[in-house]
């Protein structure tokens, strides 16, 4: 035991030494820190999850803990406009993707928002054991372009009516971290057409923390922003361009404005250190 804990001093002193010395080192480290902890958060409360399986609620236990590892790695996040959240209806919820991290606005926003339901693409569900948490708390998994896609989201048309379920899509498709938001698919416009319920803008903020091309992984903010629900209802699918085009136009705006803001704070805490 003696040497066992002699070897794990040293890779914990080697981790640190790598840290302090190297932005690269450190961003990897931290990154699979990141894994390592989301995996641990997801599956440690599955026997819990087993007792009732599909539940969206199934993921407060995963969230709740992953809230307090965001602000071990020295983030920090301000939500705004719960205001314009109305757990009495379902809704299409609509959220910016930027980077695996979205996992931590999501565990922010999942206590919010009652019975919310991820759109996800299916091979996440092979990630064992982590897929089959995110399957027990209600992932809805799909092959993007494939009928069986289309087929998945028409079923939570109705548990979006019947159980008032929010969908949670990321409408780019796919992640990104530039100052613009890609072009919307339409998938998630037709369900909420289809279910006669809202949309449900969120937008977070740029993660100025976070550079992937320079492997920088700092500390910094986060801003949760939940706009004012659109409705659909009385829409038909030749309004579907005017919709995508409103909802992206808000959510652009929404970006650029709460960015602007976290990065004057982001530069003013870089220059003092």
């Amino acid at each position: 035991m003696s040497a066992f804990n002699v070897v794990l001093g040293c890779v914990m002193a080697l981790l640190v030494i790598l840290c302090t010395i190297s932005s690269m080192a450190r961003y990897y480290i931290k990154f699979t820190i990141f894994i390592a902890l989301s995996l641990i958060c997801a599956t440690v409360p599955v026997p819990l999850m087993l007792l009732k399986p599909f539940d969206p609620k199934n993921a407060l236990i995963p969230s709740a803990s992953l809230r307090v590892f965001a602000k071990v790695f020295g983030l920090s996040w301000t939500v705004r406009g719960l205001e314009n959240v109305d757990n009495n209806r379902g809704s299409v919820v609509l959220l910016n993707h930027q980077s695996g991290l979205d996992l931590f606005p999501l565990a922010v926003i999942w206590p919010l928002m009652s019975r919310c339901t991820v759109v996800a693409k299916r091979s996440l569900q092979y990630l064992i054991p982590f897929g089959t948490a995110t399957w027990l708390w209600g992932t809805v998994f799909i092959d993007r372009g494939a009928q069986t896609a289309r087929d998945a989201l028409n079923k939570q048309v109705q548990a979006i009516k019947d159980q008032k379920r929010k969908l949670l899509l990321f409408p780019e498709g796919t992640r990104h971290s530039g100052d613009r938001l890609l072009p919307f698919r339409k998938g998630a416009f037709h369900v909420a057409m289809d279910a006669g319920a809202p949309i449900q803008p969120v937008v977070v903020s740029k993660y100025h923390f976070l550079d992937a091309k320079r492997h920088k992984f700092g500390s910094g903010e986060f801003i949760v922003s939940i706009l004012p629900m659109i409705e659909t209802d009385g829409m038909s699918k030749d309004d579907i361009g005017a919709l995508v085009e409103k909802t992206q136009i808000s959510m652009q705006e929404e970006f650029a404005r709460i960015s602007s803001e976290t990065l004057e704070r982001h530069n003013s805490r870089v220059k003092a250190d």
